[in-house]
């Protein structure tokens, strides 16, 4: 390639090139660009953000702070005042948590030695409805350490008030699918468990009478003669 000389600078392009251009050049980023969807969220209580119905954690100290998120098709950063605060892999399991567990507090980073299995069969020394219940308490929550901390408060029950009584509340809580800690704690206070759990009602069979018109009528639109009547 021929290179000009130029009118009104001494030297050809290339040696304008070589001295000022070429000493300010930078080499090309290692990764290719990748666009990014930009979001503003609030932090939950606890510590993850929700993005595209996947939740991804950052520190414990920005629980309830206002930060920016910014994804990719790869991966989901979290921005706290213009400063990266946590990068997480993008994940495409819907309504499930990725955790770091350096952003857990140190009370729940204690946690990660439990398991699932561990904490129901602590609840099966009290009784079979208690281990019933932690089962659905931890099925019900989408990161682990929240069933948990009831799991856990539940436990401390049965010291104060005894196996026994846990295990009766149990019963009940999960006759009324009200299964969580307050619900537990709520039926020991107002002594609940030693009551006989009520049968659900059975339903009222639908009423049949010649004047009542089932869905039938209206699904083929109705009977104009019979309007008329």
């Amino acid at each position: 390639m021929a290179w000009r000389w130029c009118r009104k600078r001494d030297g050809s392009r290339r040696t304008l090139f070589e001295l000022l251009d070429k000493p300010a050049l930078r080499p090309l980023p290692a990764a290719r660009y990748e666009y990014g969807d930009w979001e503003t969220h609030r932090v939950n209580i606890d510590y993850h953000v929700e993005f595209d119905n996947h939740w991804y954690s950052v520190p414990y100290q920005l629980t309830q702070q206002e930060v920016e998120v910014r994804a990719t098709g790869t991966i989901v950063e979290i921005f706290h005042r213009s400063l990266r605060v946590a990068s997480h892999a993008r994940s495409q399991v819907l309504h499930q948590a990725t955790t770091v567990s350096e952003h857990r507090p140190k009370a729940h980073q204690r946690h990660l030695e439990w398991t699932p299995s561990r904490l129901v069969d602590w609840a099966r020394t009290i009784g079979p409805a208690t281990a019933e219940l932690f089962d659905r308490i931890m099925a019900s929550k989408p990161h682990p350490e929240q069933g948990y901390r009831a799991c856990l408060g539940i436990l401390r029950l049965a010291k104060q008030y005894s196996s026994q009584r846990v295990e009766a509340a149990a019963r009940r809580a999960l006759a009324l699918r009200a299964c969580s800690y307050p619900s537990i704690k709520s039926i020991l206070q107002c002594n609940l468990d030693s009551q006989p759990i009520e049968p659900a009602a059975e339903p009222k069979p639908p009423l049949d009478h010649p004047n009542i018109r089932g869905s039938e009528y209206f699904d083929n639109g109705g009977d104009p003669t019979d309007q008329e009547r």
